[in-house]
C-alpha cells in the first residue's frame, strides 16, 4: 500500500475515491502507528480497534473523507453507548456509557471518517497541560519532557507523530490553538455556534466553547470545518453563514488587509518568550510580503484586568452544575476526594456564587466584548478597521511537564493564567481565531502565532493561513518521536 503516515486528511481520502486505497487499509495502518509510538507519547488513552476495523470493512457514509483515521478527544463529542470520562478517574472507573450521540460526532460520522479511538485531556479541560491524575501524561514528540498543552494535548501529539491525520479538539479558552501551538500544528477555533454542541449542550462556559480539529495542513483543517459546520433547531446562538466552503477559500488571493501586530503588554503577570514575540515579527513580515498593510496595533480592552476574574467566574459555575448533573447520572455523590484539586476550587467557588453575581460577569463581559469587537468594525459604525489581529498564540515555548502540577493551587492558577494572555478573550467575544505554526525555538520546539478574524470570517482566516503555509511551509517538519 501507499505509504500515508504523512499525508493529510485531503490526500488519504483522495487515495480511497482514486481506488489505490481500502477504508481498511487506511485504518490498519493508522492502528499500527499507534499501538508503536503511542507508548512513548500517551497520546490516544482509549482504542476502539475491533470496532473501527468492522466499520472500515463496512458501508460506510459516502462523505468527503470517507475511510480516513480519525482520533476523539476524551472531552465532549458523546458516541451512543460509548465511553467520554472528561478526563476524570471517577467517570473511568464507572465506565459511564452516554446514551445518545452528540451533533458533532453525527457529522464525522456522515463525513466518513472511522474512528480509532479518544485521546488524553487534563479533568474537565480547565487547564492548559494534559497531565490528568486519571492518566499518564501526554508527552509532547518534539521533547517528550515537555507538555502538550491542553485540553487538546492528546489529540495534537496524536497527529503531530503522524499517528492519524487530523484529530477533534475543543476549545474554552485556548484548548485548540494552545496544543497546537505546542505541538506544531494547525488549530481553528471557530466562531461561536459555528459548530453545534447539541443536543446534551446549548452553552457551556457562557458560550466561550466549541470544536473543532488539529491538523497538518490548512486545507484539512477548512475541509473538516465545512463538515462540521451549521445550526440545528434549538442552537441558543447562529453563526453568520459563510460566503462559500471554506475549502475554497484555499488558493484564494488574500487582498489587502488592514493587519494589526499586538503592541500591548499583557503585564508583569504573564511570561514574555523573546521566541514568542519574534514569532509575531516573523508572522508581519510574511502578511506584508502577501500584499497586508501591516501595522501595530491591539484592542483597548483586551489586556482589563477585570477579564480573568468574571470569565473565571462563568467557568466556576459551569464546573459545579456539570458535576451536579453527573452526580445524578451516576446515582452517587462526586466528592472531593474524585477531583483534582484545580476542580474541587472551581465547584467551590460555583457553589457559593449568587445568581446576581453570576449574571453580573455576563452581563460585565457582554459589554466588554463589544469594547473588544469595535477594533474590527468598519469606521462607519465607529470601529477602527482593522481585519485581522496577530499575536503569540501563547506566552511562552512549551512548559516542562510537572511545572503546572508541581504548584500549590494558588501558584498553578498563576502559572496557567502567566502562559495563556492571548487566547480566551477570543473565546468569549466568539470570534474565530487561528494558531499556525510560523516559529520554531533554536532547540527545534514549535512556537504559534494566533490570528484573530472579525466575527463569523473565518473565510479570511482561511485564505490568509493558506498563503502563509505556502510562503513559510511547515509539512516537512518531523518531530523527534514520530511514526
Amino acid at each position: 500500500m501507499i505509504e500515508t503516515t504523512w499525508l493529510d486528511a485531503t490526500a488519504q481520502a483522495e487515495l480511497i475515491r482514486d481506488g489505490e486505497a481500502t477504508p481498511a487499509e487506511l485504518v490498519e495502518a493508522a492502528i499500527e502507528r499507534i499501538q508503536r509510538v503511542n507508548p512513548q507519547l500517551d497520546a490516544v488513552i482509549r482504542e476502539r480497534f475491533d470496532a473501527a476495523r468492522e466499520e472500515a470493512r463496512g458501508e460506510l457514509p459516502d462523505g468527503p473523507f470517507r475511510g480516513v483515521p480519525l482520533l476523539l478527544k476524551d472531552l465532549g463529542c458523546h458516541v451512543a453507548g460509548e465511553e467520554t470520562n472528561y478526563g476524570t478517574s471517577f467517570l473511568r472507573d464507572a465506565a459511564f456509557r452516554w446514551p445518545g450521540d452528540s451533533y458533532l460526532a453525527q457529522r464525522f460520522r456522515a463525513a466518513g471518517f472511522v474512528v480509532l479511538g479518544r485521546t488524553n485531556v487534563p479533568e474537565f479541560g480547565t487547564t492548559i497541560t494534559t497531565e490528568p491524575a486519571a492518566n499518564a501524561p501526554a508527552r509532547n514528540p518534539y521533547d517528550t519532557n515537555r507538555s502538550t498543552g491542553g485540553s487538546s494535548g492528546g489529540s495534537a501529539a496524536a497527529v503531530a507523530a503522524g499517528l492519524v491525520p487530523v484529530a477533534h479538539a475543543g476549545d474554552g479558552g485556548g484548548s485548540i490553538r494552545i496544543p497546537a501551538s505546542e505541538c506544531g500544528l494547525v488549530g481553528l477555533k471557530p466562531t461561536r455556534a459555528r459548530v453545534s454542541q447539541g443536543p446534551d449542550v446549548g452553552e457551556s462556559w457562557a458560550g466561550a466553547t466549541t470544536d473543532g480539529v488539529v491538523t497538518r495542513s490548512v486545507r484539512d483543517t477548512a475541509a473538516v470545518l465545512d463538515v462540521l459546520a451549521g445550526p440545528m433547531p434549538g442552537d441558543p446562538y447562529v453563526a453568520p453563514p459563510l460566503p462559500r466552503p471554506l475549502a475554497e477559500e484555499v488558493g484564494a488571493p488574500v487582498g489587502r488587509l488592514r493587519v494589526g501586530l499586538l503592541d500591548a503588554d499583557p503585564g508583569e503577570q504573564y511570561l514574555d518568550d523573546p521566541a514568542c514575540r519574534a514569532a509575531v515579527e516573523r508572522a508581519g513580515r510574511l502578511l506584508a510580503d502577501l500584499g497586508c498593510d501591516v501595522e501595530p496595533g491591539t484592542p483597548d480592552a483586551m489586556f482589563d484586568p477585570l477579564f480573568p476574574r468574571f470569565f473565571t467566574t462563568t467557568i466556576s459555575a459551569d464546573i459545579a452544575l456539570t458535576l451536579s448533573a453527573l452526580e445524578r447520572a451516576l446515582g452517587r455523590p462526586v466528592g472531593d476526594a474524585d477531583l483534582e484539586r484545580r476542580n474541587v476550587m472551581y465547584r467551590a467557588v460555583g457553589r457559593k456564587l449568587s445568581a446576581e453575581k453570576y449574571v453580573g460577569a455576563r452581563t460585565w463581559l457582554g459589554a466588554w466584548t463589544r469594547r473588544m469587537s469595535g477594533w474590527w468594525a468598519p469606521p462607519e459604525l465607529g470601529g477602527q478597521g482593522f481585519d485581522l489581529l496577530v499575536t503569540p498564540t501563547i506566552a511562552a515555548r512549551p512548559p516542562e511537564l510537572g511545572w503546572f502540577t508541581a504548584a500549590g493551587p494558588e501558584e498553578e492558577g498563576r502559572r496557567i493564567n502567566s502562559v495563556m494572555p492571548f487566547t480566551a478573550q477570543f473565546n468569549v467575544t466568539g470570534q474565530p481565531a487561528i494558531s499556525l505554526p510560523l516559529h520554531w525555538t533554536d532547540e527545534g520546539l514549535p512556537v504559534g502565532v494566533q490570528i484573530v478574524a472579525a466575527f463569523g470570517r473565518e473565510d479570511v482566516l482561511v485564505r490568509v493561513a493558506a498563503a502563509l503555509e505556502e510562503a513559510a511551509p511547515w509539512a516537512d517538519r518531523r518531530p523527534a518521536v514520530s511514526a
